[in-house]
């Protein structure tokens, strides 16, 4: 394939859209969500967007059709629609690394018409990682005693983990069946606390071991890897076999993973213009496809595409990623709110939150624009959030009755449990009304996020103490689906994967790269060898970190 350089889109004067976007603002500080209820009864109809299995509501969002009307202004004078275009490209999007970002290429149809060469290079090592899959899920899959693999260890690290540590646990009700139980497990911590705590659990007989990295070269990842090798070779000897049975590695370095010991067989290849928290849908996705098999990682894949396609074609106003990007834009830059919470009604979702960190902070986390002038807008909020029944009794007071404005975003799945799961229809019928539980909760909470005391019965809000009241006005959105499965995950990742490029557009950024994390292993590498004893020098340091450094070493500080 050959990347192409391009002459990005030009960015028209955008200063009297801003200067309108803060008159309305300024008009909107005293506006509450009751009052945008009240004026417009057909709200909820008006501030909703209906995409196959997935349905947005942002009715409680602070907005009127005014503000709508002049956020979508505001995207055309940065010229979205054409950087959309430049993203489904081969095109060196990603110019700080001279890369394209080309995660989209990923769910793309086996056969695809207009990107055919493209389809062929990731179906082929689609192929050879499914084929692996069913060798597993058969028993065929054995390790170096000839004992049927049992147990997986994914060894990742940021990409390479949250997000197949994430769709793993969100799919967990579709489990591939196998002919022997197979468990998969995720380690990451370089401290080896996750590692040593796992291995005592496992066998290395019929363990697998999966190195999960683009560079092959991050430190936290190949110092687990390498405490596994002691491991297994302490109990099945230094062979070739050991290595050639027990590890599979999925990187861009072919190279790499054969001086390691991996042998060519067991390398599953993605390509540098794949960034780290795209890469779920790629080889990557292993420890997702030995979870829900290879049908369903191919679900996955296909409601990704569905979501790409929606939002090449759809109109901005009922494009539901434009509009997700667009809602943030305005909760940050203009209602001047700087923190977002993520807030699944599904237990299954437990680690979307901390998956959706990675992908908003590291992409949108810039504050130099592409002209290399500093950002005239803020950029991304802090994102964060947990499974909302829990954070119920965790943060929402602060929610509630802080002085803190927050945005929220809600998900559920509309129907969660079906008779036909369960052996005994009142164990249905049990779970079922537990889901009501979860979904009176999520619309309740955003009930009275919104509307604060008025949501309240009126003979209670005349007798309540201040202490007892609530402010509301706090913006949120709603996402539901059908329901939680491997197409509508696949969907909902994908939208907010294109919600974040939306953002890096409207502010002019590179969303791709991601050099403040780079330049922190860089200096991390630095103080190692001295911290092992291999070097004294401390000269470099500053103060505070060449005493914390005699404090670790064990020498009087002073």
């Amino acid at each position: 394939m050959q990347k192409k350089s391009h002459s990005f889109p030009a960015i028209q004067d955008n200063q009297s859209i801003l200067a309108h976007l803060n008159e309305l603002s300024h008009s909107f500080q005293s506006m509450h969500l009751n009052q945008l209820f009240e004026q417009n009864p057909q709200r909820f109809d008006h501030f909703s967007v209906q995409f196959d299995q997935l349905f947005f509501d942002y009715s409680k969002q602070r907005i009127d059709q005014n503000i709508l009307n002049a956020l979508i202004e505001f995207a055309e004078t940065q010229n979205l629609a054409a950087w959309i275009q430049i993203l489904f490209s081969e095109h060196e999007i990603n110019y700080t690394e001279q890369r394209a970002a080309m995660h989209w290429a990923l769910r793309l149809p086996e056969h695809d018409l207009v990107h055919s060469e493209l389809s062929q290079q990731v179906h082929a090592q689609l192929q050879r990682m499914f084929n692996l899959v069913e060798k597993i899920h058969a028993g065929q899959y054995r390790g170096a005693t000839g004992e049927v693999i049992q147990d997986v260890v994914n060894i990742g690290v940021g990409g390479s983990d949250l997000g197949p540590l994430m769709v793993t646990k969100a799919l967990s009700d579709f489990k591939h069946a196998t002919t022997k139980p197979l468990n998969v497990h995720f380690v990451s911590t370089m401290d080896g606390s996750q590692l040593s705590e796992l291995l005592h659990k496992l066998r290395p007989e019929t363990t697998l071991f999966i190195i999960s990295s683009k560079s092959f070269g991050t430190i936290d990842t190949l110092s687990n890897a390498q405490t596994v090798k002691l491991w297994l070779e302490k109990s099945l000897g230094t062979q070739p076999e050991t290595l050639k049975h027990h590890f599979i590695g999925v990187s861009t370095k072919s190279e790499k993973m054969l001086e390691w010991g991996i042998a060519p067989e067991n390398q599953l290849l993605l390509w540098d213009w794949v960034g780290g928290r795209y890469s779920l849908w790629s080889c990557i996705g292993l420890p997702i496809a030995l979870t829900i098999g290879v049908e369903g990682f191919k679900q996955f894949l296909t409601g990704a595409y569905a979501i790409d396609q929606h939002f090449q074609s759809a109109p901005l106003n009922q494009n539901i990623p434009v509009l997700m990007g667009l809602l943030g834009v305005w909760n940050n830059n203009f209602l001047d709110i700087q923190t977002h919470a993520v807030l699944p009604y599904d237990g299954r979702l437990k680690y979307f939150a901390s998956y959706l960190q990675q992908l908003e902070m590291e992409s949108n986390g810039k504050s130099i624009q592409r002209t290399g002038e500093k950002v005239i807008l803020d950029t991304c909020p802090i994102v964060w959030g947990e499974v909302g029944p829990n954070a119920q009794h965790a943060f929402y007071q602060l929610l509630h009755q802080g002085t803190q404005a927050v945005s929220c975003d809600f998900i559920a799945p509309i129907q969660r449990y079906n008779t036909n799961q369960f052996t005994y229809a009142e164990n249905a019928d049990a779970l079922i009304e537990q889901h009501h539980l979860a979904l009176s909760n999520c619309l309740a909470q955003s009930r009275l996020l919104a509307f604060g005391h008025q949501a309240l019965d009126q003979v209670e809000r005349e007798s309540l103490p201040l202490y007892k009241q609530y402010a509301g006005n706090q913006p949120s959105s709603t996402l539901l689906l059908n329901e939680l499965n491997p197409y509508s995950l696949g969907m909902l990742i994908a939208s907010f994967e294109h919600k974040v490029f939306v953002q890096s557009v409207l502010w002019n950024i590179n969303p791709f790269d991601q050099w403040g994390v780079e330049k922190g292993k860089e200096i991390a590498n630095q103080i190692l060898p001295i911290l092992n004893g291999e070097s004294e020098d401390l000269s470099s340091l500053d103060a505070s970190t060449q005493g914390l450094i005699q404090i670790l070493l064990g020498k009087t500080h002073g």
